[in-house]
């Protein structure tokens, strides 16, 4: 069993020491989505591996160590202002701790995510170009590769939309981006791909990739796990993850989200996480019907 922590919600920006707590006293529970009086409880001692998620890697840099499972981190890095991005901390904290997760991770074990992209006035083709080469040169000799998607439709960016003032791709668009970030990430040694994305940018040097990738899977487990879930009718070849994140957790905020869609439910929710809860939102009740999570 791998482990998503987690697409969502950002658990390492916001409720790593939660985490930790469970982690140490070995199981964490997470209730079905569709079904809220289902809870899965899973044991650590089932967990092959942890995909860490995260704008903000800050909180469990100190506790990784601790972790003894392998882990791949995801972190999403984006040259957004704080009125799309309300409550991220400054990029340039977030560059020093993508340069600490090289030592304590490793470099195959380390993605960036350029996620997601859009254009606005103010966010435009060069605005982005420039974001993502100035990037690509900071981290040079930290990170390898580099994911980037492109916003969707989601009922937050609907919700959103006069904020983010954003417009439709051209195929130009496209064109611009493929050739001008790959240029950028290849002068620095990386790669750059896409993963789950409708638009082919391999003509351009793109690859086009997994987030978790069958391969990456069995070099860091020696095991084999079956395909994720496809969404959006298009095939995923990411290895299957379970999720421990709850959706309306997230103080980041970010306009874009497809995680968090009611903010009054955010702030609800976060009045309701309990550090000694085995759930990262409320408690276990009497009703609930609770069921381990088998590998």
């Amino acid at each position: 069993m791998i482990l998503n922590v987690s697409g969502r919600c950002d658990i390492v920006a916001f409720y790593t020491k939660w985490f930790m707590k469970r982690y140490q006293e070995g199981f964490v529970d997470v209730r079905n989505p569709f079904n809220p009086k289902l809870i899965s409880r899973i044991y650590f001692e089932d967990v092959d591996a942890i995909m860490f998620c995260t704008k903000n890697p800050i909180p469990i840099l100190k506790y990784l160590p601790e972790i003894n499972k392998p882990i791949l981190f995801h972190v999403t890095l984006t040259p957004y202002n704080k009125d799309i991005e309300p409550n991220v901390i400054d990029k340039s904290m977030i560059i020093e701790a993508i340069k600490k997760l090289k030592d304590l991770v490793g470099i195959d074990n380390l993605y960036v995510r350029y996620d997601p992209v859009f254009l606005s006035p103010k966010y435009n083709i060069e605005y982005h170009k420039k974001a993502f080469n100035k990037m690509c040169n900071l981290l040079d000799g930290y990170v390898k590769k580099i994911i980037i998607s492109f916003i969707d439709d989601y009922k937050n960016v609907r919700k959103n939309k006069n904020i983010l003032n954003y417009r439709l791709f051209t195929a130009n668009d496209y064109k611009e981006i493929g050739e001008s970030f790959s240029k950028s990430a290849k002068s620095h040694g990386m790669t750059v791909q896409t993963c789950f994305e409708d638009i082919n940018l391999s003509e351009y040097g793109f690859i086009i990739g997994e987030c978790f990738s069958h391969e990456l899977a069995y070099n860091m487990t020696g095991k084999k796990y079956k395909n994720w879930k496809a969404r959006k009718g298009l095939k995923c070849n990411c290895v299957n993850m379970v999720d421990i994140g709850v959706y309306n957790t997230c103080s980041h905020l970010c306009k874009y989200c497809y995680a968090n869609y009611n903010e009054e439910e955010v702030f609800k929710n976060i009045k309701e996480h309990d550090i000694n809860s085995s759930l990262l939102i409320g408690h276990i009740n009497q009703d609930d019907v609770i069921k381990v999570r088998k590998k």
